[in-house]
């Protein structure tokens, strides 16, 4: 499993939104960013990251603070040169009225866009949300060992409830070929790649 977020966390303020700061992490924020996961994964929600886990996936990482109080993290996963995956969502209980999973989420899709990428992916409790914000519920596909990395570590492994769920960033580029090589590609020799069968994209309403 790889978020944290259920339907709460996407509530928004009922006033002014609060004072936000949303930045790239920094290997200070590790200490804080492994207590807030690892406080989920306490409770079967999220995978146990370590120390060298997260040292390692940093440069993945944004977080949103209030001062020097961190409220929420968020990761941007690359899978290809043209796919990446919105994953390690969390957020505190306290800030779950105060649309730190909004700002998360579309921090990190701008975040995609400024790398070119046509698309990105993510596993969800909360489809509707991320409906609002431009993704479409897709089926699962075929993911190659190295994909699965994650999810063979995971309790609900063998009876996973998160859907798929992905947003196509660039339509000129996405054509029905380059979806092809996404599927090609989770038969490669070399296993690296990801395949997430996807509508077509004629299917795929206009924003």
């Amino acid at each position: 499993m790889i978020s944290g977020l259920y339907a709460d966390a996407f509530v928004e303020p009922s006033g002014a939104r609060p004072r936000l700061l949303v930045a790239k992490a920094g290997m200070r924020d590790i200490p804080l960013i492994l207590d807030l996961i690892n406080a989920y994964a306490a409770k079967g929600i999220m995978l146990p990251r370590t120390e060298f886990e997260m040292s390692e996936a940093i440069r993945d990482f944004i977080v949103v603070k209030q001062g020097e109080e961190l409220l929420g993290c968020g990761a941007l996963h690359f899978y290809t040169p043209t796919l990446a995956e919105i994953r390690s969502l969390a957020v505190y209980e306290k800030a779950k009225t105060k649309g730190v999973g909004r700002l998360l989420v579309e921090t990190l899709v701008a975040e995609a866009g400024q790398y070119e990428l046509d698309a990105v992916f993510a596993f969800t409790y909360v489809v509707e949300f991320f409906s609002k914000v431009g993704f479409h519920a897709v089926e699962r596909g075929v993911l190659p060992l190295k994909a699965w990395k994650d999810c063979l570590r995971c309790p609900k492994f063998q009876a996973c409830d998160e859907v798929a769920v992905l947003r196509i960033l660039r339509p000129d580029r996405c054509t029905e070929s380059q979806l092809a090589v996404w599927g090609a590609s989770a038969n490669a020799a070399d296993d690296q790649l990801i395949q997430i069968p996807t509508p077509r994209v004629s299917e795929i309403p206009p924003k």
